[in-house]
């Protein structure tokens, strides 16, 4: 009989290993500059394309897998991770990376977009929450420990070894996955298009979906600012801004589970409002602290923000997927995945616009500390702005649900 943990292991490596391939190679980029003669400019698509590929592909091989059967796809997508991860420590020439990375990418698709469908297959209801939580403190993990690990390796054996370092791990989470997930038979297949119009008529699903989006953009504001704020406002020497930023993923890391149990305890809908609640206020504070109060005025905000988001990750991840056709998790959890890529993505490019236009100089980089302090103050103004937008879907979404007639419990985002 398999058990719940074995089950919860083999997950917790198919969340962690994406969220660590997305990270551990942003540090590698200098030296793949230095070491195939190439601009950084072409260097990025190390990045661009491992992250276009997941985005592009995430529903659609979340689909596939409610159609042909999940534990095949996700046993296939760590496969074909795994293989390119090897791939690209070997690549003799960069678009040769650049393209082990894509493939790469289309494993990670298949890890991201199934893993979290997997949790009301392995999981009793009773539990999802504390599921979600830990398969978010993974992902924290991955992201967190990437840069550290990356460079390290990088010191010790060059840059081959960031990803030659993942294959033993991708080894054992095949091995896993194989031995100990559940076969979820195939579900008849409907057209796609058709569920996807169910889906935009679910307006709780779209709530969490919308908020997931924001949310993320809002938590990609800290990466873009933080750099600044820390170096230019307060002074800090780049390893002391490194480890400031690590703040924010640790603490994630260690809020992910306690989340999860308080999502199952109290409900996912109460859950998610505290989250969001709780990054509007840490992203006020954020914005009204004086540099006075140095890092510490940061930090403790920032741990607010971040212990909030894992909340929210947590609740909301349940509160989605819980009451979500077997048939249909796969669909649904690829579009978790996706709205929270868009909204890192376009987190990057718009606060990062929102945060040149209030410093006034089209070169932050050489900005007084007054200008980038007033940068700082006005881009997490409109985070927090951004998440009480969010707030309120949920909000309405929630008051809408509980007053349809006939309906005797919470609904989905906010049971």
């Amino acid at each position: 009989m398999r058990s719940t943990a074995a089950a919860l292991t083999a997950l917790s490596l198919s969340m962690l290993l994406p969220s660590l391939g997305i990270s551990i190679a942003n540090v590698a980029l200098p030296t793949l500059s230095t070491a195939f003669d190439a601009s950084f400019p072409a260097v990025q698509w190390v990045v661009v394309a491992y992250l276009l590929t997941i985005t592009v592909l995430v529903v659609a091989l979340g689909r596939l897998g409610d159609v042909v059967g999940r534990r095949r796809l996700l046993v296939g997508g760590i496969g074909v991770f795994t293989a390119a991860t090897l791939g690209c420590g070997l690549a003799p020439s960069l678009p040769l990376l650049i393209a082990g990375r894509a493939f790469q990418g289309v494993g990670a698709a298949c890890m991201m977009a199934l893993t979290v469908a997997f949790v009301g297959e392995t999981v009793p209801r009773g539990r999802t929450g504390s599921a979600m939580g830990l398969l978010g403190t993974m992902s924290a993990v991955g992201t967190a420990t990437g840069p550290a690990l990356g460079g390290l390796l990088i010191a010790v054996s060059g840059w081959r070894a960031v990803f030659l370092a993942v294959v033993p791990l991708g080894v054992v989470a095949l091995v896993l996955a194989a031995r100990v997930l559940p076969a979820v038979p195939p579900r008849p297949a409907e057209r796609t298009g058709a569920v996807l119009r169910e889906v935009v008529r679910d307006r709780a699903l779209v709530a969490g979906l919308t908020a997931s989006a924001l949310v993320s953009a809002v938590m990609m504001t800290t990466l873009v600012v933080g750099p600044f704020h820390l170096s230019g406002v307060l002074g800090l020497a780049p390893a002391l801004v490194g480890l400031v930023m690590s703040a924010g993923p640790a603490v994630s890391a260690l809020t992910g589970v306690p989340a999860g149990r308080a999502t199952d305890r109290f409900g996912s809908r109460t859950m998610v409002v505290a989250g969001l609640g709780g990054i509007v206020g840490g992203a006020l504070v954020l914005a009204f602290t004086p540099p006075s109060f140095g890092v510490v005025g940061y930090v403790l905000p920032l741990v607010v923000v971040t212990a909030s988001y894992a909340v929210f990750q947590a609740a909301n991840n349940t509160g989605v997927m819980k009451d979500v056709p077997a048939r249909d998790r796969g669909l649904v959890s690829g579009m978790l995945t996706l709205s929270r890529n868009v909204g890192l993505m376009g987190g990057a490019s718009a606060m990062g616009a929102v945060f040149a236009f209030a410093a006034g100089t089209g070169d932050v980089t050489s900005a007084a500390a007054w200008e980038v302090a007033r940068g700082t103050r006005w881009t997490f103004v409109v985070a927090a702005a951004l998440v009480a937008v969010g707030l309120a879907v949920v909000l309405r979404a929630a008051v809408r649900a509980s007053a349809a007639p006939g309906a005797s419990e919470p609904a989905r985002a906010g049971s």
